[in-house]
């Protein structure tokens, strides 16, 4: 999803809470500011919903589920947003305070754009690393076949692997799950 910038003006969480309420779109919040979510493409929306559908399916029974993008997660640093997918293992962890987002999850999912890529491979996973839960975050483009995965090892450092190929095999270690890029890609077509 690409973001737009409201108009500059500091907003409280109430404020952002109230918006939330009454709006048709989601927004994010950060640090007094609210950014709009606008429409996803149509790569974008297949893309996390062929990701999304094999991971549904593969975590079931085993303690983890997987949530699409409407799950509101929020960070230690005061983020508030809707990551394309989220997988939490073990109990639901939602804030206290009245917006209700998931503080505890084991992976995020991005579906880039060319709008929020910087800032979902910069800033975003700067703030995301403040989630002590956290063990994977994954980039994926849209526009060609490239993902990026992004793991919490034991020194609390992240290392980065690149899958680039329809035949490579992305593997999440934190939820014990595997998938073919071509899967995550199925019915993908990309521009010339």
């Amino acid at each position: 999803m690409s973001t737009q910038r409201k108009p500059e003006r500091h907003y409280t969480l109430e404020d952002y809470y109230a918006i939330e309420e009454m709006s048709e779109i989601k927004h994010e919040y950060y640090d007094g500011e609210i950014f709009a979510m606008v429409g996803a493409s149509f790569n974008h929306n297949l893309i996390a919903g062929n990701l999304f559908a094999a991971l549904k399916v593969k975590l079931k029974g085993t303690g983890c589920d997987a949530l699409i993008n409407d799950m509101r997660v929020c960070t230690s640093e005061g983020l508030y947003t809707y990551p394309d997918i989220v997988a939490v293992c073990g109990e639901a962890k939602l804030s206290e305070d009245q917006i209700k987002a998931l503080t505890n999850p084991t992976l995020i999912v991005e579906v880039l754009s060319e709008s929020t890529k910087r800032y979902d491979r910069g800033q975003k996973f700067e703030l995301y690393r403040s989630i002590e839960t956290l063990r994977e975050y994954v980039l994926v483009e849209q526009n060609r076949i490239f993902v990026e995965r992004h793991e919490k090892i034991q020194s609390g450092d992240w290392a980065r692997k690149e899958y680039a190929t329809a035949d490579a095999t992305l593997e999440l270690t934190s939820i014990d799950f595997r998938i073919a890029l071509s899967d995550i890609y199925y019915r993908v077509e990309f521009d010339s």
